[in-house]
């Protein structure tokens, strides 16, 4: 089964599962579902699926991690909720159905899997696996309306498309990042229609931007990458990556990271010399007499060298320096703390953060705890991963676990 055009208006078609979405976690969902017995339709507003699919991984679709575990996820309200769905199929499983797809693969850096060709080809794995479990797949379908029939144990779903019943519905709409993709509250709004909690969204793995001073100071930085450590306080995980100076703020694999630990107007902290010891570096530089830009340019880029060396101005050698200004150059080094304005919101967000609160579902089902049928899965649930292929793999672990409990009556 290839992507259907969009059908014609039916009065009624009745289901055994009716997913919501059609990107990864749906169509996963609906193709184990569909393959376990199921009778399943997938419903897309879109004209086409797996658009975020198709743009991830800068076109070649970073589809997993294999180092994917619930430390991964902690930024859920319940970290261990990550747990049971992703024992139950791993990255490993995910990587057998690639290889039986004939997909060619490589591994990028710490775990990350990545096609070697193109994003599409995990498109293409999915509709085969949903055309070998009979799925039907109705594109430019949008929900409208959302009603439980407790007489019958069935939910009736108006949409652009006539009406669909099915006694499991599942809601795979993800979050609300790449706007111009069509995204929609529509999950949240139908969680809370059904009495179940929804942590507040904000945008996740996003760039960050500068304070209009900071603007102005950093703007020679620009399209600069350096090596860093990126952190923002105790409890919270430091990320080794890449930082990336923009014309807008930061950005780069190290910045995206620690944005989504960031709370409200928090600051963050740099070590911009992660495999250098400052003190010993100071040391050496104060025993050679030479000045500050001289001694920085041979460990970081000369622009930022410069820049940083511009706020010692005296022109002094290191070995003239009193301790309190040395010290003042070490934490600007090894601990440089940025106060930025914000972030890029939605339209550079990788992800969205919150969405319906892990305490309202079952960490093995998917299921609502209090709504009979009703699961959510995907970027749909407070659940959000690392950069790296891990937000891919909840969807398939949470897709997995959903269509196993729907197939054997919820259990």
């Amino acid at each position: 089964m290839s992507e259907s055009m969009p059908a014609g208006n039916a009065s009624r078609v009745d289901w055994d599962v009716i997913v919501v979405g059609g990107g990864a976690a749906g169509l996963f969902c609906a193709a184990n579902a569909g393959q376990l017995g199921c009778r399943v339709a997938v419903l897309e507003q879109q004209l086409r699926v797996g658009s975020k699919i198709l743009i991830s991984g800068g076109g070649r679709c970073n589809f997993t991690n294999l180092r994917a575990s619930a430390s991964n996820y902690l930024t859920s309200g319940s970290p261990h909720f990550v747990k049971s769905a992703l024992a139950r199929f791993t990255p490993q499983d995910f990587v057998r159905l690639v290889d039986r797809h004939g997909i060619a693969w490589h591994e990028k850096k710490l775990g990350q899997l990545f096609c070697d060709l193109s994003s599409r080809q995990i498109v293409e794995l999915l509709l085969a696996e949903c055309e070998a479990g009979s799925v039907r797949i109705l594109t430019s379908c949008a929900p409208e309306g959302v009603v439980w029939n407790s007489g019958l144990r069935r939910y009736e779903l108006t949409t652009s498309q006539g009406e669909h019943t099915a006694p499991a519905l599942v809601v795979a709409t993800g979050g609300l990042s790449f706007p111009k993709l069509g995204v929609s509250p529509w999950a949240y709004r139908l969680a809370s229609q059904f009495g179940l909690r929804v942590i507040p969204p904000r945008a996740g793995l996003v760039p960050l931007t500068w304070m209009p001073a900071d603007l102005r100071r950093f703007a020679s930085l620009s399209g600069l990458s350096v090596d860093c450590i990126a952190s923002a306080g105790n409890g919270i995980p430091a990320f080794r990556e890449n930082l990336l100076f923009t014309h807008r703020g930061l950005s780069g694999p190290a910045i995206l990271q620690i944005s989504s630990y960031r709370q409200g107007d928090q600051p963050i902290q740099l070590n911009l010399i992660p495999e250098i010891n400052a003190d010993e570096l100071l040391r050496a530089g104060r025993e050679t007499g030479r000045e500050v830009r001289a001694i920085l340019r041979q460990k970081i880029p000369e622009r930022l060298a410069t820049l940083i060396a511009a706020e010692f101005p005296d022109g002094r050698p290191l070995a003239q320096w009193p301790l309190r200004e040395l010290n003042a150059l070490k934490l600007r080094l090894e601990a440089w703390e940025v106060q930025p304005a914000g972030d890029e919101g939605y339209d550079k967000a990788e992800v969205t953060l919150g969405g319906v609160d892990t305490a309202e579902l079952s960490s093995k089902t998917m299921e609502s705890r209090q709504q009979p049928g009703l699961y959510f899965i995907g970027e749909a649930v407070d659940i959000t991963g690392w950069l790296g292929g891990y937000n891919f793999q909840w969807a398939w672990s949470s897709g997995w676990a959903a269509a196993q409990a729907i197939a054997s009556g919820g259990q």
